[in-house]
């Protein structure tokens, strides 16, 4: 089914690179009309290029409330309106709990968890005056469970799913869906740092049920199913896109299983 987003218009923050990247280029593939909301402007300026009269690209801190209201009249400056909110900046700071500075943690929490926060109460207004919206709030599996080393990260993205639901109950009633998506592991510059490949890319991956580590564009099909029509009657949901991590540990223990 081609041009499931025909004429909508979507604001992707991280929307340069990465996971952002992917459901940008997946979103204007389909018909919309994309906001490339970010930091890195070379990399936005290029997607912009790439997809055409489609694209609008502004730098963009998701920390800084002017910055999220600027980009906003931009985009309706530019299209007219704006049918979907895509809060896929995030960052990721390795390190126990009793380890972590107290700086990196607010750091953590104000681009994740406060970013996601103003992208909502910024977007909210116009849609609700539209009466219609979809909101996609980027979380994590380290929103579902815990993963040593990386507490302030799950922290932000417990915090993002919590917020996704009560942003969900508020804003439902005025037509406007919001869900969270929670990736495992993906093959992007956060997710793969060393730029693995190959067996050494999916070693870590092989007590789970899918074995390898998940694509970029992966995430961004599962964006683009929230974003449109197709999931009208989905909201306040969680959906886990992680080839089966939070499910369980993998177990070589039935005859004929396979041993990955």
């Amino acid at each position: 089914m081609a041009g499931r987003v025909q004429g909508k218009v979507a604001i992707i923050s991280g929307g340069a690179r990465g996971l952002g990247g992917a459901t940008t280029r997946l979103l204007a593939a389909e018909g919309a009309k994309v906001v490339i909301a970010d930091m890195l402007d070379a990399d936005g300026q290029q997607l912009a290029r790439e997809i055409g009269s489609a694209a609008l690209y502004r730098h963009h801190d998701v920390t800084d409330e002017a910055s999220w209201q600027t980009v906003v009249a931009a985009a309706k400056q530019q299209f007219g309106h704006i049918d979907i909110l895509i809060n896929a900046a995030g960052v990721v700071f390795f390190g126990t709990v009793v380890d972590t500075p107290k700086s990196e943690f607010e750091r953590i929490l104000s681009v994740n968890l406060v970013g996601t926060f103003l992208g909502i109460k910024s977007v909210g207004p116009t849609m609700m005056a539209q009466r219609k919206g979809a909101i996609i709030n980027f979380s994590s599996v380290d929103g579902l469970k815990g993963t040593n080393a990386m507490g302030a990260y799950a922290a932000s993205k417990w915090g993002v799913r919590g917020l996704s639901k009560v942003a969900a109950m508020e804003l439902g009633p005025h037509g406007i869906r919001v869900n969270s998506i929670h990736p495992g592991g993906i093959n992007t510059a956060m997710g793969n740092p060393g730029a693995l490949s190959g067996v050494e890319l999916n070693k870590p991956y092989q007590q789970q049920p899918i074995q390898r580590i998940g694509e970029p564009e992966e995430i961004a099909r599962t964006c683009l199913f929230l974003a449109s029509d197709e999931a009208s009657y989905i909201c306040g949901t969680e959906i886990v896109v992680d080839g089966g991590m939070v499910c369980g540990l993998y177990q070589h223990m039935l005859p004929g299983a396979p041993t990955g």
